[in-house]
């Protein structure tokens, strides 16, 4: 009960986040198209919106429950339902502007229903066009309900949890609705002119529609910034609620064995093959890139063949080391039958932006398919936590290898080489890659973000979260440890600097990498002497700030000019 209690709070912070922008036209001219013969008086309207809403539970919430099974199992097209419920609403935006063609649309409503349509039958379709086009900013509650859906193993259980989020989401749309509603109601003489006004809302039902479908709406949803993301991570990122979606999640993907697996994995380098179960469907993808005309792979339509698919961000420096490797595994054997799937999992908001994905793709050079899991469906399916990941599966979709991390480069190709050995027996495979393991092998300082959700190694100052603050430098900064000065402003994710910021930086390292977006720049000094001055430009993107030719421990000095975006230290 608790889990389904949070089900509605993810719902209720999804409906009031940046994602309802495509439904707000269809949320705003309800009101105006009143049941033929009905006053357009507040009371009505208040019903017809609450109908509307009851037809966006129903259809959202099955929908995400028991979508994919549908799909599935009938072999239909995955846009098929998003496709109809854009259709719906673009249909009964016509309807409106032209009586006509209403009367036409609602005419096999009739015939199924023998006789009267029933009261606000038009307002409860036009909910269910909406429930199959509204999609909310995902969390770990949807994508846990995606996964069930997509693997198959949707229970009551699941549905209950659905219908719950679509009720949190539907309930400050429908507030919405009710504040256009009282503008309605308090301007007499626009009441009396809603039957007038019904070619413009069906016209802009029509635009709404149309926007949906060509995704018009993303440039604005990704200007604005995710401001109910903190209040999400708090609710759905307990450790309660991640053990309890966990669980969920897990006895969805597998029988046990692949988790099995990935706990091995986990705690040292295995060097064997292993039978870790069946390997998951893809699901939850919102694009392709790098196959004919970005279509879909699914994954049982390789089987023959053996598959490598790579968990990765493209501004992880840990992935970046271990792309190369991938990179030439797929060149040197993709004839011999090895397939390269790479799931582009995002850590960071911007790592969402096709756009950006797909520069980045280009500059790191990979040319196999790529996966864009944004929902982290497809991560969640397969029960995965780490960048880079990989999951080695055979010829007949048994997964037989499991690796996090960086490194052991040369058994992971021995065992590719042997399963394609298996797979195809008569063929003799060229010889194997030769790329330099560049894995650091020395003690390195951590990880270290820089947005207030991470910021333990910060030193001499809090972290105020979404907020602005003026910082000074501590006398001593400790090893592995940061320090501010000056004003910076702090986000979830990134600290954005104001004049004068600055940073300082106590490392152990041979190479410093950061992640910089915005524009500006940014003056270097090591232990206090003068390096050079980067420019940054653009969405933000890893900057190699420092190149030694072995480790070594000191003192990185930054000076920042206004502008600039500082999200993520990492170490080589």
């Amino acid at each position: 009960m608790a889990l389904l209690l949070i089900g509605y709070l993810a719902g209720l912070i999804a409906g009031v986040s940046p994602c309802i922008l495509p439904v707000l036209p269809v949320i705003f001219v309800g009101w105006t198209a009143p049941v033929d013969g009905e006053k357009p008086v507040a009371a009505t309207r208040r019903r017809r919106s609450l109908v509307v809403m009851a037809g966006l539970v129903v259809s959202f919430g099955l929908l995400t429950a028991l979508g994919s099974v549908l799909i599935s199992s009938l072999h239909l097209p995955q846009n098929l339902l998003r496709d109809a419920g854009i259709a719906l609403l673009v249909l009964f935006g016509a309807g409106l502007m032209s009586s006509r063609l209403e009367r036409l649309l609602e005419r096999p409503f009739s015939r199924l229903s023998a006789g009267p349509l029933p009261r606000d039958t038009s307002a409860f379709v036009l909910g269910l066009g909406l429930g199959a086009v509204f999609v909310p900013c995902a969390g770990p509650v949807l994508a846990t309900i995606s996964v069930l859906g997509a693997t198959h193993r949707a229970s009551l259980y699941s549905v209950l949890l659905s219908l719950c989020f679509a009720a949190g989401a539907a309930t400050p749309l429908f507030a919405l609705a009710l504040v256009s509603d009282r503008i309605a109601e308090r301007s007499r003489a626009l009441a009396k002119r809603t039957r007038q006004l019904r070619p413009f809302a069906g016209a802009l039902l029509m635009v709404a529609g149309l926007s949906i479908a060509l995704n018009w709406t993303a440039p604005l949803q990704r200007w604005i910034p995710n401001y109910t993301a903190s209040l999400q991570h708090r609710l759905e990122g307990t450790n309660s609620t991640q053990h309890d979606l966990r669980a969920l999640t897990q006895g969805a993907a597998s029988d046990g064995s692949l988790i099995a697996c990935e706990q091995i994995a986990g705690a040292t380098a295995v060097t064997t093959l292993q039978e870790c179960g069946a390997a998951p469907q893809f699901t939850g993808i919102s694009a392709w890139l790098n196959t004919p005309g970005n279509q879909p792979i699914n994954l049982t339509a390789l089987r023959g063949h053996v598959v490598l698919i790579d968990f990765f961000t493209y501004s992880c420096i840990n992935c970046q080391r271990s792309l190369p490797h991938v990179e030439a595994w797929y060149q040197r054997y993709h004839q011999s039958g090895l397939d390269v799937i790479g799931i582009q999992a995002p850590e960071f908001a911007f790592e969402h932006d096709l756009s950006n994905i797909t520069d980045a793709a280009k500059a790191l050079g990979i040319d196999y398919p790529i996966a864009v899991d944004n929902n982290l469906a497809t991560w969640t399916a397969y029960s995965n936590e780490y960048w880079p990941a990989e999951y080695l599966i055979d010829a007949h979709g048994v997964i037989r290898h499991v690796a996090y991390g960086e490194g052991a480069y040369g058994s992971d190709e021995q065992l590719i080489r042997a399963l394609l050995r298996a797979a195809r027996p008569t063929e003799t495979l060229p010889p194997a890659t030769n790329v330099p393991d560049r894995t650091p092998t020395q003690a390195l300082s951590p990880e270290t973000y820089l947005g207030s959700e991470r910021s333990q190694y910060l030193q001499g100052g809090i972290a105020v979260q979404n907020g602005e603050a003026e910082y000074q430098f501590p006398a001593n900064i400790s090893l592995g440890n940061y320090a501010l000065a000056g004003p910076w402003r702090t986000t979830n994710e990134y600290i954005a600097s104001s004049q004068n910021s600055q940073l300082r930086l106590h490392f152990e390292a041979q190479h410093v990498y950061l992640v910089l977006g915005g524009h500006g720049t940014v003056r270097e000094t090591l232990n206090g002497r003068y390096l050079r001055t980067v420019t940054v430009k653009g969405y933000p993107t890893l900057y190699t700030l420092l190149q030694e030719p072995s480790v070594e421990t000191g003192v990185l000095g930054l000076r920042f000019s206004p502008g600039v975006e500082a999200y993520d230290f990492t170490f080589g």
